[in-house]
């Protein structure tokens, strides 16, 4: 791709489908006009879903199928590769069940084409008339996963981590290699994470989401169990690799030296406690306070290392930016 934004950017739209017959055809016919590439990834369906995308006579259509079901993830990874190689500049991911409101792309790709973001996602939580056909179990699901999610990538602004109304610049998704992505359920949160590997600008757009007669085969208790394993060793990944392989900064000295403290006042104290069981001794002030000290000091560190890392919210935009790039299209009202 070449080092300078072009001045009439190419915008593809992606569509994830498994079994949606029924909205299928409205979601592609809802587009807008400018969109330069739909491409359609039947992701094994059962029922007419491969047949109504085949039905479009549109050159702007294409439609990859695949021979075996791989997740909406896998789904989205031949759609960014097919995207690539039509030399596309912004990606957009629309789920083909209907809840995605194509009158709000404007919204989610003006940051990237200003230069402002490299990555956009969806926030059905910024307004709260918003949430109110939003099913309470979800809620409750996006609230311990956002927070979770905040931690393991770094991106303690944004919020609706599993939103699935995603636009991504194509010079940022070349750096990336497609298997870092999960092929599941996991794959928006998997994005956030490799997002915060390359330090690239990440923003929540206020978009709501439309809940009518499709079925959603993301399961909020599975995820619950799911999810937090996987994000525990994607946070773990990201500090070491951010601060310890990239850089060495004061965060990585309050972690190292927290690490230290910790260990050493919980070993002791509980060297010291267990001696005490065994011999029936109660243990010294000093002894206490000796365990004590640098437990409530590691502490103290984690708790500013946190501080510091909100603070280091990737600012700098990836894509390189030109000012002639621009875009018409219509404004919605929200």
């Amino acid at each position: 791709m070449a080092n300078a934004a072009p001045s009439n950017p190419s915008i593809a739209v992606v569509i994830p489908a498994y079994n949606v017959e029924n909205q299928l055809d409205h979601v592609i016919k809802s587009l807008p006009s400018y969109i330069a590439h739909i491409i359609v990834v039947n992701d094994h369906s059962s029922d007419q879903t491969e047949n109504i995308a085949k039905s479009f006579d549109n050159k702007k259509i294409m439609l990859i199928s695949h021979k075996e079901n791989q997740g909406v993830g896998g789904a989205m990874i031949s759609g960014y590769e097919k995207a690539m190689k039509l030399d596309a500049d912004v990606v957009i991911k629309i789920d083909g069940d209907g809840q995605m409101d194509p009158a709000y792309i404007p919204f989610l790709i003006k940051p990237i084409l200003e230069g402002k973001a490299d990555y956009c996602k969806g926030n059905r939580f910024l307004r709260p008339q918003y949430l109110v056909r939003m099913p309470f179990i979800r809620k409750i699901g996006n609230l311990g996963l956002s927070f979770l999610t905040k931690i393991a990538s770094g991106y303690w602004n944004i919020f609706d981590p599993t939103n699935g109304y995603t636009a991504i610049s194509t010079y940022v998704l070349e750096l990336i290699n497609p298997n870092k992505f999960a092929k599941r359920y996991f794959f928006e949160s998997s994005m956030l994470l490799e997002m915060g590997l390359l330090k690239a600008v990440v923003k929540d757009i206020s978009i709501p989401a439309k809940y009518g007669d499709e079925k959603s085969n993301l399961s909020e208790w599975k995820s619950l169990v799911d999810f937090p394993p996987r994000l525990i060793k994607g946070f773990f990944k990201r500090i070491i690799y951010r601060y310890f392989i990239q850089d060495f900064s004061a965060v990585s000295l309050f972690i190292f030296s927290s690490f230290i403290l910790l260990c050493f006042g919980i070993f002791f104290g509980a060297y010291y406690w267990m001696q005490s069981a065994q011999t029936g001794n109660i243990a010294s002030t000093g002894t206490v306070m000796i365990s004590v000290l640098p437990i409530i000091i590691g502490i103290q560190l984690i708790l500013q290392a946190i501080v510091l890392d909100i603070q280091n919210t990737p600012v700098n935009v990836l894509t390189p930016r030109n000012s002639s790039n621009s875009m018409k299209f219509p404004n919605p009202q929200l």
